[in-house]
């Protein structure tokens, strides 16, 4: 896209704005920037061709509610056909592989196994993360949005996590003959037992579960161990997601990695057939390099997922890709390297 002629740009002004935030989340900027973008796209979504060209000529654009002075100029660019300069900027710096090596290997994912929607903590409507998936070629996303339990990130009830899978079903009628499927999914709390944080009847109707330890993380090893070996046991778990808890950079600080035996925890995924996710996500980087070293060892299956939370995130699964190509596992234990259909089989445990 950075090389058309600038007199030559023909997607359009909310094709324009959605690749501006696209590239901006993939680049980790800050969400107010996005979100100018975002809303600005959404404001003029609705609206007639005629009608935007009709705004961007007389230069009244922003008087549409969601449309900034940035957002303005991006829009007249793209009205008249031209690459906007913003847009320009970005594909030059972001667009490139965010990681140097595992390219063979990201060529061969088919899916993400671990996205959040505006449902619960992301920053993005479900079709737009489904739409977003399918720009990057992926035949399936599962949207996992959190459990009831993490009531910071507006975890899912019962009842709304019910409501959601409506909400998917209807996302696919739009999507038919695409070839991508928005699957259902969660992530599971972990609690305090092992148990997992919904009931037993909604995890039934999902087609992939990813379970995480988001609290006390730094209680005592044996109890964590205790804690994940439950979870890992149940037969509902089909992925333990970010299992130390880390994080090693980013706006929301560093932590430890939370204390367990990894030893147990991962021959235990071996015998229960549950994949360690690899999170591909820069401030994570879980497990650290000796675990997944460990894990590789020990024979688990394997799952690398962006945990993204916008749509420009999903693209990170570049990064699970260079580790898990540095760390000699197999592509065929990387669970999102399978077909949809294998990889719904292998998830159903009923």
């Amino acid at each position: 896209m950075s090389e058309a002629p600038v007199s030559d740009y023909q997607a359009g002004p909310v094709a324009a704005l959605r690749r501006i935030a696209f590239l901006l989340e993939r680049g980790r900027a800050d969400t107010y920037k996005i979100k100018a973008f975002r809303s600005a796209a959404a404001a003029i979504l609705p609206l007639a061709d005629e009608e935007v060209a009709g705004h961007a000529a007389a230069g009244t654009l922003t008087s549409l509610a969601g449309v900034g002075a940035s957002s303005a100029a991006v829009i007249e660019a793209a009205a008249r056909g031209e690459l906007p300069a913003r847009l320009a900027a970005l594909e030059e710096t972001y667009a490139g592989p965010l990681a140097p090596g595992g390219r063979a290997l990201r060529a061969r994912i088919r899916g993400d196994l671990h996205s959040h929607s505006d449902w619960s903590d992301g920053g993005s409507p479900i079709e737009e993360m489904a739409m977003t998936a399918i720009e990057l070629g992926h035949d399936y996303l599962v949207l996992t949005d959190h459990s009831p339990r993490l009531t910071v990130a507006h975890g899912l009830s019962a009842e709304r996590l019910s409501r959601q899978l409506d909400v998917v079903d209807a996302v696919n009628g739009h999507l038919g003959g695409t070839g991508f499927t928005l699957l259902k999914g969660i992530e599971v709390d972990i609690l305090d037992d092992g148990g997992l944080d919904q009931t037993e009847e909604l995890l039934g109707r999902l087609d992939v579960r990813v379970a995480s330890v988001h609290s006390k993380l730094a209680m005592d090893p044996d109890a964590m161990t205790r804690r994940m070996l439950g979870a890992v046991r149940n037969p509902r778990t089909n992925v333990l997601g970010h299992c130390t808890g880390r994080l090693v950079t980013g706006n929301r600080g560093r932590r430890p990695s939370s204390r367990f035996d990894a030893a147990a925890v991962f021959a235990a995924c071996v015998a229960h057939d549950v994949a360690v996710e690899i999170n591909s996500r820069p401030e994570r980087r879980d497990p650290p390099t000796a675990l997944l070293a460990q894990a590789r060892e020990a024979g688990c299956l394997f799952s690398i997922d962006s945990d993204a939370h916008a749509p420009g995130q999903l693209d990170m699964l570049d990064y699970g890709c260079e580790r898990a190509e540095r760390a000699g596992i197999d592509p065929d234990r990387i669970i999102n390297t399978w077909p949809k259909d294998r990889l719904l089989a292998w998830a159903d445990k009923s």
